[in-house]
């Protein structure tokens, strides 16, 4: 092997909560990789304000949580796999504990707060930034491992195949990944038995979004290139309340301002709008119903941003709950304790991806895959907040598990070729990535977006299929750069979403479509198959 090529028994593609999660699982007996596409902490995990959710008061139970989620995701939940997640949170939690994350508490218990779409208390949280303590125990856990090598800047560029192999085979048997060092600028073959996919959503597909910059759909366009299906991609979770300042862009605020009483108003009238829209939920409706109702205020009175106000609670309840949102505010020149926030919906969640059984376990053999880049059930057609960490956690333990079990059955990776540059050269032509990924994002905010028609997907399809010439000859012609492999993800996974788009004819959860305003008895998932 040369110096661009390494081999390990795992293979781990994220350095998130589903990544890390079933990495400190593996390393019992087992070495592994895990690639960061930036620095470690640079994924969607940290950004988390909100919680976790898991049924630990006498008075909740699983099945109010099952119907929680089945509610929120419109019936196209796999009820299997709501009850192989919600029965294990428990346990999750036990060991988030045990690996130091310092959740809030009330008299020794775990303090438990409630969010959209909850029935009853059940989320676990660290004050408003649950999500960076998570990252941060997980890390120190994955560091002081002896048995995980972490490597940040490691961007991944395709999955290793047969196709790959010295000796071509024709298998689809994944063999780990080929991953641009964006330091030396050379791309690295990274071996192994099994991978684990853990690569995050595509929420920078949109204009608007809360997630991080790397959330462009790596994992998704990686498997679906290698021959895995997806499912239900056109089901993008929109977050009702992302800050609204020029300055500042994707700082999000969390579902919990509305858990504890936020009122959503009209900026100028001071209506609470929610009235309008949902009588009895009102700001505590599941995501999508908030989402499209603060669409409609801003779009039917041409407003740029509606308020979401809790300035009527006590100022110290506020601080208390809220210091993250607090600081950053009055950073901002905004005291949420006196005055309402301006906020507009963003991109939030990507509740479709890569198909998984409730081992992980991908179509690919040689491939696991966990968290957000995944569909396995759980989320339907709207997550229920704050059951995405959880889904991590879980299927984390679970894909090592099923490693786990069958590894004996495992062959070693064969001899990989490496990386073939001869045929291309440095890009000469950058503002070409820059002009396409700003045309994507746009066209993927204006006709994609939280409210659909199939005009609109019809005019962003030829779009897309425009742009896949110019981006697959740019691709074949100049090195590999982060923003060049980006683009391409971005390009497939816009695909994937609107081709799903214009499959459902209906208007459930997350996909609201005008030419189609009723729900149809038949819940049937968007399987998309390469």
């Amino acid at each position: 092997m040369n110096s661009e090529t390494s081999q390990a028994d795992v293979l781990v593609i994220g350095s998130g909560a589903a990544g890390l999660t079933a990495a400190l699982s593996l390393a019992r007996d087992k070495k592994v990789l895990v690639l960061a596409k930036g620095h470690l902490r640079s994924g969607s995990t940290a950004w988390a304000q909100g919680g976790i959710a898991a049924v630990l008061d006498t008075g909740d139970t699983f099945e109010n949580h099952v119907r929680d989620t089945m509610v929120a995701g419109a019936g196209l939940n796999d009820r299997e796999t709501v009850e192989f997640v919600i029965e294990r949170a428990p346990a999750a939690i036990d060991r988030l504990c045990e690996l130091g994350v310092p959740f809030n508490r009330e008299s020794g218990d775990l303090h438990l707060t409630r969010e959209g779409g909850h029935s009853h208390r059940r989320i676990v949280h660290v004050d408003d930034a649950t999500g960076w303590a998570v990252q941060a125990a997980l890390l120190k856990a994955a560091e002081e491992n002896p048995n995980i090598t972490l490597l940040p800047d490691r961007t991944c560029v395709e999955l290793i195949t047969g196709k790959h192999e010295a000796k071509y085979s024709a298998s689809g048997r994944v063999w780990g990944a080929y991953a641009l060092n964006t330091e030396t600028g050379r791309v690295e073959a990274h071996t192994a038995r099994a991978t684990v996919m853990a690569a995050g959503g595509a929420g920078r597909v949109y204009q608007f979004s809360t997630a991080p910059r790397g959330a462009t759909g790596d994992g998704i366009a990686m498997a679906w290139r290698a021959g895995a299906r997806v499912s239900n991609m056109e089901m993008m979770q929109f977050h009702p309340t992302c800050l609204y300042n020029l300055e500042v862009k994707n700082f999000l605020i969390t579902e919990a301002v509305r858990g504890e009483g936020g009122h959503l108003l009209h900026p100028e009238t001071g209506h609470r709008f929610m009235t309008d829209y949902d009588e009895t939920r009102m700001e505590l409706a599941p995501r999508d119903v908030v989402a499209r109702a603060i669409d409609d205020q801003i779009k039917r009175f041409g407003l740029d941003y509606v308020h979401l106000d809790i300035s009527h609670k006590p100022r110290e309840f506020v601080m208390e709950h809220f210091p993250t949102i607090y600081e950053k505010l009055i950073g901002l020149g905004i005291d949420m304790t006196k005055e309402p926030i301006p906020v507009v919906p963003a991109q939030h969640y990507t509740c479709g991806g890569i198909l998984i059984d409730l081992d992980g376990q991908t179509d690919l053999p040689g491939l696991w895959a966990a968290g957000e880049c995944t569909e396995s059930g759980l989320h339907g057609a709207n997550r229920l907040a704050s059951n995405s960490l959880l889904e991590c956690f879980v299927f984390g333990e679970a894909a090592a598990r099923n490693i786990g079990e069958l590894w004996d059955s495992f062959a070693e990776p064969p001899s990989i070729r490496e990386w073939d540059e001869s045929r291309v050269s440095d890009s000469d032509e950058e503002v070409v990535i820059k002009q396409n990924w700003t045309e994507i994002r746009r066209f993927m905010w204006n006709y994609v977006g939280i409210v659909r028609t199939t005009k609109r997907l019809e005019r962003a399809a030829n779009r897309i299929a425009l742009l896949q010439e110019e981006v697959d000859d740019y691709y074949g012609s100049f090195r590999v750069t982060t923003d060049l492999i980006e683009l391409r993800n971005l390009l497939q996974s816009a695909e994937l979403i609107v081709t799903s788009a214009l499959r459902r004819h209906e208007s459930r959860g997350l996909h609201y479509i005008l030419d189609y305003p009723e729900i149809d008895e038949a819940m049937i998932d968007t399987v998309l198959v390469p």
